[in-house]
């Protein structure tokens, strides 16, 4: 065999073989990949971006998000501009801090919390939102899964107010239970939904409305719940 010929085949073994060694470590370190490329995404969540995403189009179709595999992540850290974030979401006492995308596409589930109504507002009516949760404890609504508790103080934020609720309710609910989702006249509830440890069900978290304030004007610690975990501009 020539000298030639016979190189060529040494460097083609050579690069299959390294391919063969990263595919190895990315089937490996799946899970850790996937959990890096959720909790490292920091959109900006601005009073102008707010504004402007909150007018834009989105999908609130439940049936259609899928399971969160490493290619879902993968697809949404690569489109992560078509998510958009209109506030964010910041529970203290068991370390949950994201960002807040309109609708239920799977781009925004795979990276924040997302919207389960149209047209919905801070502070009133139920204020729905969806979120997957993961092996890793605290990643998007991970917490909620495997810490809330009843009496847990919850923050929105639009980038100009603050909204405070408190955690009423901690149960689970099966997936064809959507009415949860529903206003319910005379209350000022946010309610959060996860799967169960099954995927089958669904975990829900409801928390009472108990006061807004001017972002500014509250609580320093609340609004270093926001400011340190964000990309903000308040």
């Amino acid at each position: 065999m020539p000298a030639k010929k016979h190189a060529g085949l040494k460097w083609l073994g050579r690069g299959l073989f390294v391919i063969l060694i990263l595919l190895s470590l990315a089937l490996i370190f799946n899970e850790q990949i996937k959990s890096w490329l959720v909790s490292s995404y920091a959109p900006s969540v601005t009073t102008k971006t707010v504004k402007s995403n909150s007018k834009k189009k989105a999908d609130f179709n439940f049936s259609k998000v899928k399971s969160l595999d490493f290619q879902t992540v993968a697809k949404a850290r690569m489109n992560k501009n078509s998510i958009s974030v209109i506030g964010s979401i910041s529970i203290p006492s068991v370390n949950l801090y994201l960002p807040i995308g309109k609708g239920v596409s799977n781009e925004t589930l795979a990276l924040a919390a997302g919207t389960m109504k149209a047209d919905q507002k801070m502070g009133q009516g139920n204020y729905a939102l969806a979120g997957h949760h993961m092996i890793k404890h605290n990643a998007l609504f991970s917490p909620l899964y495997y810490k809330s508790k009843v009496g847990q103080m919850i923050y929105l934020s639009d980038a100009k107010n603050i909204y405070a609720y408190k955690t009423t309710t901690r149960k689970f609910i099966a997936a064809t239970d959507v009415q949860v989702v529903d206003d319910v006249p005379g209350k000022k509830l946010v309610t959060l939904i996860t799967c169960d440890k099954t995927g089958a069900g669904r975990l829900m978290i409801r928390g009472t409305y108990q006061q807004k304030w001017a972002f500014k004007k509250a609580p320093a610690s609340v609004q270093k719940s926001f400011t340190s975990h964000f990309n903000n501009k308040y």
